[in-house]
């Protein structure tokens, strides 16, 4: 009967595997991976809809929120360790000691890392793993691609997830079993602190796939060019021009159209600058939806 159960899952698998793959026949811009991407986009949400999603909701509900921060705090600590490695082999010497210092102080005034004394101190949390050092020095990010559990990536960025591993202090934490506890506790943690903004994606992306793709990109050229970026081109259509001469008339339509009583003023066209809103002019919040350990 097992072997029956195992093999009925194995062609389930399968079948949703080809049935992704056969969704994108043209792949966009940008995105030659499209249909694989989207397959694993699909296996990704539904392990969390059933796994990741109610563990941290339990996680939420029987920890309080301070011990929740304070666990936030701890493993932000040991990232600032890394992070301030990989600021240091881009040169960026003063956000590399200002890491250094956010680590000395949190881990001295703040009990070992559960509070973030440094912040109130001015310190500023930056962001930093090895595929951003590849970034910095021009490597090119390949194609975006979607990670077995681990979300949104490039082909760089992943290559660069295997200096991060070796380069994360919790890697060395002996026995072996306690360093997998912690990157266990660190993962659902992070899945907790992102329950309120992966609801509002559920509910405002019509495409999330699409959605998730554009944030990601956008913010790993928004953190390598230090905020001086060029947003990504996927061909994708415009928005709208929904302009004050445009809104001016449809006001005059309207009023021509509606029953005149007395003598009505001609509506006067708009002037100055268009009040064009340009498309995916966003920043999203760091490590949003990925669930990559730190």
């Amino acid at each position: 009967m097992q072997a029956m159960g195992m093999r009925r899952a194995i062609i389930v698998a399968g079948a949703i595997a080809l049935a992704g793959c056969a969704t994108v026949t043209t792949p966009t811009k940008g995105d030659p991976l499209e249909s694989y991407n989207r397959t694993m986009f699909t296996i990704n949400d539904t392990v969390d809809q059933y796994a990741l999603k109610p563990v941290a909701k339990g996680y939420v509900w029987a920890v309080p929120e301070p011990v929740r921060n304070s666990v936030t705090n701890f493993f932000s600590n040991i990232g600032d360790v890394y992070i301030a490695a990989n600021n240091l082999l881009q040169l960026k010497i003063a956000d590399g000691v200002s890491d250094i210092m956010r680590v000395a102080i949190n881990t001295v005034f703040g009990v070992g890392g559960l509070f973030d004394v440094a912040t109130i101190a001015k310190l500023p949390k930056h962001s930093g793993d090895f595929g951003l050092t590849l970034g910095h020095y021009g490597v090119p990010a390949g194609p975006y691609v979607v990670l077995p559990l681990l979300g949104p990536s490039t082909v760089r960025d992943s290559a660069g997830l295997v200096v991060d591993y070796f380069g994360n202090p919790l890697t060395y934490v002996s026995p072996d079993s306690v360093s997998w506890a912690l990157y266990g506790v660190n993962l659902i943690n992070v899945r907790a602190n992102l329950l309120g903004a992966t609801d509002v994606l559920a509910d405002a992306a019509l495409d999330k796939y699409s959605f998730v793709r554009n944030a990601y990109l956008q913010r790993r050229q928004y953190l390598i060019s230090g905020g001086e970026s060029n947003m990504p081109d996927y061909g994708e259509a415009p928005l709208p021009n929904y302009d004050d001469e445009g809104a001016a008339a449809a006001a005059g339509a309207s009023a021509t159209a509606a029953p005149a009583s007395g003598t009505a003023a001609a509506p006067k066209p708009a002037s100055g600058p268009s009040n064009t809103v340009p498309g995916n002019q966003y920043v999203p919040p760091s490590g949003f939806p990925s669930f990559r350990l730190r």
